[in-house]
């Protein structure tokens, strides 16, 4: 039985293989997202980021390992139950026809609603509040094929609050978005693990994780090739073999967070004139 407060979500020694490839999306991979934390998973593209998140939606099947919600094995769970404790934002979503967006974010209130009947107040509540903490209660008597890329990103982000969920997991949630946006996320999502929630954060932005996460996995070629804290895993010789770009670490005089500067690649050449 899992309880509905204070969820860690750990991944033990998953192994992921889509078929027809050779080699494993993800390999023995493990790590785990705690309650009250900001957990980050970066890595470049094709490490196996957003197969984590696929495994969650039950889109591939684990070849091996397990993953668990509270010490217990989410296995034995229906859709309905899971979507009580885990609230997800995939990376690409497109809805079959177009909904308002009052409608769109209600379908977050499906798992703690009866088959019949309509809205509660609490319902409705709820989903008033998730559109004003994600910043788009403006938008709320649209549809959403008239939003722009970074009010649909927006949407969804309130879909996923208004499930009420102790975890919250966000795959590449600032796309689309403009500076002021992607800060206004973060800081969000931020502010939700502050309130106790457990956050798993799968972003590029790395100068961003490094301010915000508290624990970041960095995945390359589908294992973990460095966790820790930020000042663990923000190196530039961990990054550099990595990302196989050259780069430097410096502080980020705002926030004393580590920041990563890439270079020129080393046989550039400067302008001339």
């Amino acid at each position: 039985m899992i309880t509905p407060a204070g969820l860690a979500l750990a991944f033990d020694g998953i192994t992921v293989r889509y078929p027809s490839r050779a080699s494993a999306a993800l390999s023995d991979v493990s790590l785990i997202a705690h309650p009250g934390r900001i957990t980050a998973v970066v890595g470049p593209n094709g490490s196996g980021k957003s197969s984590l998140v696929r495994t969650l939606l039950r889109r591939v099947p684990l070849e091996a390992g397990r993953i668990c919600l509270g010490g217990s094995d989410i296995a034995p769970l229906d859709s309905r139950a899971l979507a009580q404790c885990i609230a997800i934002v995939p990376q690409r979503e497109e809805p079959v026809m177009p909904l308002s967006v009052h409608e769109f974010v209600m379908l977050g209130r499906h798992p703690r609603r009866g088959a019949f009947g309509a809205p509660s107040a609490n319902d409705q509540q709820q989903v008033e509040r998730a559109l004003a903490r994600a910043g788009i209660a403006d938008a709320m008597g649209r549809m959403t094929d008239s939003l722009s890329g970074g009010e649909w990103q927006r949407v969804r982000i309130a879909r996923a609050l208004a499930q009420e969920t102790p975890v919250l997991v966000l795959d590449e949630p600032t796309t689309f978005l403009d500076i002021a946006h992607e800060m206004a996320v973060f800081e969000l999502v931020d502010a939700l693990a502050r309130e106790g929630r457990t956050v798993l954060l799968v972003s590029h932005q790395l100068n961003l994780v490094a301010r915000f996460a508290d624990h970041i996995v960095l995945l390359h070629e589908g294992r973990v090739a460095a966790a820790g804290t930020t000042d663990d895993v923000m190196r530039g010789d961990v990054l550099e073999t990595v990302y196989d770009w050259p780069l430097v670490v410096t502080r980020d005089p705002a926030v004393g967070a580590p920041s990563l500067l890439p270079l020129r690649s080393r046989g550039a050449r400067g302008r001339s004139g």
